[in-house]
């Protein structure tokens, strides 16, 4: 047998790199939602943290959680999850940890993509963020995922239904007053800071809204979409058959 022809094994499950730690929730996961698989165009692990309730993680620091966090995602890894992702962006607490337990990628939070988003654009111009909570945003979770403490955050806590109903955890959404109040924080954002050329959105659950906020605002929208697209990029590359490129010049 040749050597290039041998398979090796040593998981459960294959083909799906990215394992998605998931708060426990009961709210809607509408399209998009990262929570919702077939916002996919890939397969996902999944696995549900319990007692990681929305209020808990965003209000409360996620206090206590770390462990059950952290054993959860060593059973992704052991199941075939070759990195690891989160559905909440305040889990930027938990980056160092967690991936230093499983030995494997970790981008717990959305807002990770900060840095280089901002790398991307003109002199002059800046990142924003859009969050389910600002009041609990802190600069402990900033720093965390690498951001620079004065960077302009809003959040959708004054609006109709999106913070209610999410870290409320209800069991019905309306999906049209949370894409009013999406709209609303993001005309805010670029009102109070019109120096902001990018905006990203902490929240995984903002991610439906996300085209409808580029069309109206006129800045480029990063999300935890768009990041995990990327984190799975490198955990499994597109293969292209190079027996089959002409090799002359």
């Amino acid at each position: 047998m040749q050597a290039d022809s041998v398979e090796r094994g040593g998981k459960a499950v294959f083909g799906a790199t990215v394992g998605i730690l998931m708060l426990e929730a009961r709210f809607p996961r509408v399209p998009g939602d990262m929570g919702n698989a077939l916002t996919w165009p890939f397969p996902v692990h999944y696995r549900v943290v319990r007692g990681a309730s929305p209020d808990r993680v965003v209000r409360r620091r996620a206090e206590g959680l770390l462990e059950p966090f952290v054993e959860a995602a060593r059973d992704l890894v052991a199941t075939g999850a070759d990195g690891i992702t989160t559905n909440c962006g305040f889990l930027s607490l938990f980056q160092r940890e967690i991936a230093d337990a499983v030995g494997v990628p970790v981008a717990t939070s959305s807002l990770m993509q900060i840095p280089t988003v901002q790398s991307l654009l003109p002199q002059g111009r800046r990142v924003g963020v859009l969050t389910v909570s600002k009041e609990t945003l802190t600069p402990a979770h900033l720093e965390a995922a690498g951001v620079a403490l004065d960077t302009p955050v809003v959040g959708t806590e004054g609006g109709r239904e999106f913070t209610r109903a999410i870290l409320g955890n209800e069991p019905e959404l309306d999906t049209e007053k949370s894409r009013l109040d999406l709209l609303d924080a993001g005309r805010a954002l670029l009102d109070g800071h019109p120096e902001v050329g990018a905006i990203v959105l902490e929240c995984t659950n903002m991610v439906p809204y996300a085209a409808e906020l580029r069309r109206a605002l006129g800045v480029p929208v990063f999300s935890i979409y768009s990041f995990v697209l990327w984190f799975q990029s490198g955990l499994m590359p597109r293969a292209y058959d190079t027996r089959l490129m002409d090799p002359r010049p």
